[in-house]
This record gives structure tokens, C-alpha cells and sequence, in this order.
């Protein structure tokens, strides 16, 4: 059965620093793309980070609005994605997601359609 569980979420102050976790578990991790998404109230889901962790790519996508302050990584011995988040700013406040799509690649930006999802975490940026 297929589980990805986030935490790290939290209340911060603009310009501070969260690192979000997604531990997963029942699909091969090494061969999959995890892709982080948030939704703040009253606004649609966006894409924010991307890492594909099959040998063959290994790539990373962001979106422009959080390329040069997050930081997407995995670690295959934990089956874990981080999602470091520095510089955060009230914009950022979100509920955050991670899912796995098992037939998609960074390299064509965001998954239209995950196969599954966590149950998300909330960020919460103070000014």
C-alpha cells in the first residue's frame, strides 16, 4: 500500500527557514518522481518542486516563484524527500503536498495528475 506522510510544517517568520520531510513507502523509490504542490485558501494548487529518482534522470524542476530559495532533495536509504524552504515570505503560506506520479519526469515540469498524495502540512508565514 502506498503512504507519503509530510511533516516539518510549522509557523515561521518572513525570512526564516523550514525544512518539510515526505517519508513514503509501498512503490520502488528510486524509481519514481515525488513533486511537492500547496494550496492557500481561497487559491488553486500550484506545483512548487520536483525530483525525479531514477538513475536515468534525477532531475529537479521548481517554480519560479521559489527557485533560488527552496531546495528539493531525497534520501533513497530513508525513501524521504526534503523540501528545504529558506527566505519564506508571507506568499508562501500554504498547505504543502507531496505526491509520486509513477510514469512522469522533472524534465516535463509538473505532473498533471499524481497517482497518490499525503495528507499535507501546513506553513504558515508571519510578517
Amino acid at each position: 500500500e502506498v503512504h507519503l506522510v509530510e511533516s516539518g510544517g510549522g509557523l515561521v517568520q518572513a525570512g526564516g527557514s523550514l525544512r518539510l520531510s515526505c517519508a513514503t513507502s509501498g512503490f520502488p523509490f528510486d524509481e519514481n518522481t515525488i513533486i511537492w504542490y500547496r494550496q492557500a485558501p481561497g487559491k488553486e494548487r500550484e506545483g512548487v518542486s520536483c525530483i525525479s529518482n531514477s538513475d536515468d534522470d534525477g532531475s529537479t524542476y521548481y517554480a519560479d516563484s521559489v527557485k533560488g530559495r527552496f531546495t528539493i532533495s531525497s534520501d533513497s536509504a530513508k525513501n524521504t524527500v526534503f523540501l528545504q524552504m529558506n527566505s519564506l515570505a508571507p506568499e508562501d503560506t500554504a498547505l504543502y503536498y507531496c505526491s509520486v506520479d509513477f510514469f512522469h519526469s522533472c524534465a516535463n515540469g509538473f505532473s498533471v495528475s499524481p497517482d497518490y498524495w499525503g495528507q499535507g502540512t501546513q506553513v504558515t508565514v508571519s510578517s
